[in-house]
């Protein structure tokens, strides 16, 4: 049945993809921003930029506020029973942002497209440039606190034996040598496993590594215990979030992040630079 071979793995290939094109229990997101889906796209997407999931990207990366995101994704069609495959142009992490928000906002069925739309091209695969008709759903917001982490809940987690924080910026930001926040630095206790570490980057797209090679970057945290994760935005950490969802973790993500915890100067930091 479609629901036991879904719940394989949380990536599909570009030619997995294509051959269920045709299939009515998938919907399929373009989180590339609108002027990129209008220049063609997979076949039957719909247009879902990844900014969607921000309550405001300027300030930080805290998620879509419940009202408003209920807005959206009545608008674009969704509901949290459909199987979902989000794309984006092959650098990943767009497409893990939207993939995160969604189980945020109760989605139990949704994939990311491995390699994006470049690995799509790649493959001389049909593109689009019709917008599909979309029916309003009837979408009502639920919130898997489970996978989101908060300013709160992330100090919690600095005094918990029982949960890892995980930095998921370059290795500079996490030393302190560079920062997008007022502060330089890093969440008290975190390690450093920066996002790209879990993608492998070719020409025709990023994919996530197999899991074989994840279960390696992963293999001194404790399956039993909580993970963390934070970045800047939330956006680059999302594709740990993705490598440790499919490695089976209990993994939650901050989504404000670094731009909101090294703006506060209430809150404690490690700095590498002292």
């Amino acid at each position: 049945t479609l629901s036991t071979a879904f719940a394989e793995s949380l990536h599909i290939s570009p030619q997995e993809l294509f051959q269920k094109l045709n299939d009515d229990n998938f919907v399929i997101l373009d989180s590339r921003p609108a002027a990129a889906y209008q220049q063609g796209h997979i076949p039957g997407a719909i247009s879902f930029p990844e900014l969607l999931t921000y309550h405001n990207a300027k300030a930080n990366g805290r998620i879509a506020q419940p009202a408003n995101i209920q807005t959206v994704l009545r608008e674009h069609g969704l509901d949290k029973k459909q199987h979902v495959v989000v794309y984006d142009n092959g650098e990943m992490m767009l497409a893990a942002r939207v993939f995160w928000a969604l189980e945020v906002y109760g989605f139990d069925h949704v994939k990311v497209l491995n390699q994006g739309f470049k690995g799509w091209l790649n493959q001389n695969l049909a593109v689009s440039f019709d917008q599909p008709n979309i029916t309003p759903s009837n979408y009502v917001t639920v919130i898997n606190h489970q996978r989101l982490a908060t300013k709160l809940t992330t100090q919690i987690a600095t005094k918990n034996p029982n949960q890892i924080i995980i930095d998921a910026r370059k290795t500079q930001a996490y030393q302190g040598l560079e920062s997008s926040a007022k502060r330089f630095g890093h969440i008290p206790q975190a390690i450093n496993i920066p996002g790209d570490s879990n993608l492998h980057q070719q020409q025709v797209g990023a994919a996530l590594l197999p899991i074989e090679e994840l279960k390696q970057i992963y293999a001194n945290i404790p399956k039993e215990k909580k993970i963390v994760l934070y970045c800047a935005i939330g956006r680059a950490s999302s594709t740990n979030y993705l490598a440790l969802r499919e490695l089976g973790y209990n993994v939650a993500n901050y989504d404000a992040s670094w731009k909101e915890w090294g703006n506060d100067f209430n809150l404690p930091i490690e700095n590498k630079r002292n």
